[in-house]
């Protein structure tokens, strides 16, 4: 009874052969075998299960690094905007600069929530540190529309002025006289001949010698001859008490009387006059008082 037995019976001529197993051993390694077919079978199960979800997980990896690259080009997009509202704003102030309409009414810039609550100031604070990214995409998105609904009320009201005033826009000395680089801004400077500190009134733009000189804006010639200190020398009047003046020239194409518009050919650049080189030296007056060209200039 401590044994099992298994016969073996061969072909009808073999001899049968016999094997003895210790009871314990054969329910033991009974025991063992259906262990090995459960733990085989458990684990076949979980490493199909671990595939799928890794499968999941690379597909989900996958459209992660795919979202992060429209965030990524998103907030660039984002970028731009902002880049662009603030190139509107400086056009915006110098259409208003140039014609002296003044700033939108603060009741506008309340209306839209400029400056905003002491609570909306302590949200902005908190995105700023503890933001993620979509929280300060959207808080830039929210400013930036506040700030696009500001400025289309305000080109508006341009709009309208300039509608009743069209020859003011057309008189507005508002594009560069001769293509070149500024070399001496407006303001006070030392002399190129003196070393002394002194006012210069006016842009200085180098370019090649008898490039030509253009008219910026539509108006009248007052002045074309010589100066001793600017040369050949032009000046238009544009009307609204704006008058520009153009010296250093090597040649002036247009007379005293002429009526010119923007774009066209008045002069071509020179050295005359007190000149270190080959430039362009172009003011702006308003009411006979010399002022930075640049805040003419849209372009």
């Amino acid at each position: 009874m401590k044994y099992y037995t298994i016969v073996v019976l061969p072909e009808a001529a073999g001899k049968p052969k016999k094997f003895r197993f210790y009871k314990f051993l054969f329910k033991g390694f009974f025991v063992v075998s259906i262990l090995l077919i459960c733990t085989s079978l458990f684990f076949t199960h979980r490493y199909s299960v671990i595939s799928k979800e890794a499968k999941e997980v690379t597909k989900l990896r996958t459209k992660t690094i795919a979202q992060k690259l429209q965030i990524q080009k998103f907030v660039k997009q984002v970028q731009k905007f902002k880049k662009q509202m603030v190139h509107l704003e400086k056009f915006d102030r110098k259409l208003r600069t140039a014609t002296a309409i003044g700033k939108p009414e603060e009741t506008i810039q309340k209306k839209w929530g400029i400056g905003g609550t002491s609570e909306e100031n302590l949200t902005v604070a908190k995105l700023s540190t503890n933001a993620t990214t979509l929280e300060r995409l959207s808080a830039d998105l929210e400013q930036l529309k506040a700030q696009a609904d500001l400025q289309e009320i305000s080109f508006f009201q341009l709009d309208q002025f300039f509608k009743d005033r069209q020859s003011l826009l057309s008189s507005t000395p508002s594009i560069w006289p001769t293509k070149g680089w500024v070399t001496s801004g407006f303001g006070y400077r030392k002399s190129p001949y003196t070393g002394v500190r002194e006012m210069h009134e006016g842009l200085d733009i180098a370019s090649r010698m008898h490039s030509n000189v253009i008219a910026p804006a539509d108006g009248i010639v007052i002045r074309s001859g010589r100066d001793h200190g600017l040369g050949v020398l032009i000046e238009i009047d544009h009307g609204y008490g704006v008058v520009s003046r153009y010296g250093h020239n090597s040649k002036n194409i247009v007379k005293v009387g002429d009526h010119v518009v923007r774009g066209q050919k008045v002069a071509y650049v020179g050295n005359t006059g007190r000149s270190t080189g080959p430039h362009l030296h172009y003011e702006v007056l308003l009411n006979g008082i010399p002022v930075n060209p640049m805040r003419y200039i849209f372009e």
